[in-house]
């Protein structure tokens, strides 16, 4: 459900855009504001989680969420509506490291919890999938208040059954909240994404947006300061002295960078450059939902047979290399010669989010598995907040220097594909070599997770 609304929404875009008679700076907030707050809460999430209950915080994301979708759906006006997608980020962010801490809890021993991460980052991968064509269906038939009245039995379901089948468990020598960390956090991420989004509006020279990014460094800066200080930091900087954590990390930013900045686009570009309807372009969609339903349940498998850096480097290879084909297609591109594209790219990124997630926790001591989930998943939520931001400022930009849509849109595919392409090659320069096989040594001795002989390796 958390992963359903960051990309149900692409395809209600262009019925929001008529409606709420905004622009591409509009749409860009609709999205951003609910994916910048996941992305700066998660952290915290995951030490609200392991500090006062899983369970607790699990069930109160729940109702978060489900009570924010109901503002959504009856939202007025655009502030409306993205004051509703922030209550819903904020609701996002104690459900989803919840949820993978209740069930890395739920099986102990480390085969059978790789097996456990790798179907609960495939089932988040055809999440996000599974949006646009949702979506299409959803709107052409209700309109776009109903991509978030969806979510209201689903939530209601949630909680009644969480109330009798979850089990309670937390992390006694869980952390403290790290306050200054959330809010420097917060508006260091916040400033860069406002003067992304606002740039190609408000022009790139001027104080507001200059301002904006200088702002959004001085903020970064006494972030890092403030995190290598404080006793209990939401983010260590500790862990990214080992090689598999940080690169996999790095990785994730990207996945999130370029699927959900392409994603952004996807209904756009059916719909104002080929005409197509709402719906025709949500199935149209459906080679990369289909890719990622079918390929992601394989890829924790295939990184424990052939470990993680093959299978991440050969996912990134193919997501950029079909992002690029979509840079070439133009409202003249019959569809036989568009699916295909597609459906590379969802393979791609369906090959990458599992065992990047499995490497992240691998990479850590057991006692550190939530942590390294909401790194993880925050990695990939900042990578999306900045891909949506970037990207639309690629359209506008090109769109300032004369040229159409279309061709803003071809810009913003081909850069995401030179993001990801690039990503292939560091990931497969940098990676360690280790997969889910390794974790069977036990935590604290010589090679297992928890050792120095591990950090020093990955």
């Amino acid at each position: 459900m958390v992963l359903l609304d960051s990309t149900i929404v692409g395809a209600a875009l262009p019925d929001m855009q008529r409606r709420l008679h905004t622009g591409l700076n509009g749409l860009q907030w609709i999205v951003d504001a609910y994916v910048l707050l996941v992305a700066m809460l998660l952290l915290s999430g995951g030490v609200f989680a392991d500090r006062f209950g899983r369970k607790r915080v699990f069930l109160s994301g729940v109702v978060v969420f489900t009570l924010a979708s109901v503002v959504c759906s009856f939202a007025p006006s655009l502030g409306w509506l993205v004051a509703g997608r922030v209550l819903q980020g904020v609701g996002a962010a104690a459900l989803s490291p919840a949820s993978l801490a209740l069930l890395s809890a739920a099986y102990p021993v480390p085969q059978e919890r790789v097996r456990a991460i790798g179907l609960w980052a495939g089932f988040s991968g055809i999440g996000l999938a599974a949006g646009p064509l949702a979506g299409g269906v959803l709107v052409e038939v209700f309109g776009w208040p109903a991509i978030f009245l969806v979510n209201v039995p689903i939530g209601a379901i949630l909680l009644l059954a969480g109330l009798r089948v979850l089990a309670e468990s937390r992390n006694p020598g869980a952390p403290a909240i790290d306050v200054p960390g959330t809010v420097l956090s917060v508006l260091s991420v916040g400033a860069l994404t406002y003067a992304l989004i606002e740039g190609g509006s408000r022009g790139w020279t001027s104080p507001v947006i200059l301002g904006g990014f200088a702002a959004a460094a001085a903020l970064l800066a006494a972030f890092v300061v403030v995190e290598a200080r404080v006793a209990a930091p939401m983010l260590p900087l500790r862990l990214f002295r080992r090689r598999l954590f940080t690169v996999s990390n790095v990785a994730m930013v990207v996945v999130g960078f370029a699927l959900m900045g392409s994603s952004f686009f996807f209904s756009q570009f059916f719909v104002y450059v080929q005409g197509a309807s709402i719906l025709e372009a949500g199935l149209r969609t459906l080679p990369a939902t289909l890719a990622m339903v079918v390929v992601s349940p394989y890829a924790g498998r295939l990184a424990a047979r052939h470990g993680f850096r093959v299978v991440v480097t050969a996912g990134l290879a193919l997501a950029g290399l079909g992002l690029v084909a979509l840079g070439f297609v133009h409202a003249g591109t019959g569809y036989a010669n568009v699916w295909w594209r597609l459906a590379v790219a969802g393979v791609g990124f369906a090959l990458t989010m599992s065992p990047l997630t499995g490497a992240a926790i691998q990479a850590v001591s057991p006692r550190e598995g939530g942590l390294a989930s909401g790194v993880s998943s925050t990695t990939r939520q900042i990578g999306a907040v900045l891909g949506v931001a970037v990207l639309g400022a690629v359209v506008h930009t090109r769109e300032a220097a004369g040229a159409s849509f279309a061709a803003g849109l071809n810009a913003a595919f081909l850069t995401a594909g030179a993001v990801t392409l690039v990503s292939a090659v560091f990931t497969g320069l940098l990676m360690t070599r280790s997969g889910p096989a390794a974790e069977s040594t036990p935590p604290g001795r010589p090679g297992g997770p928890g050792s120095r002989g591990a950090e020093a390796v990955g």
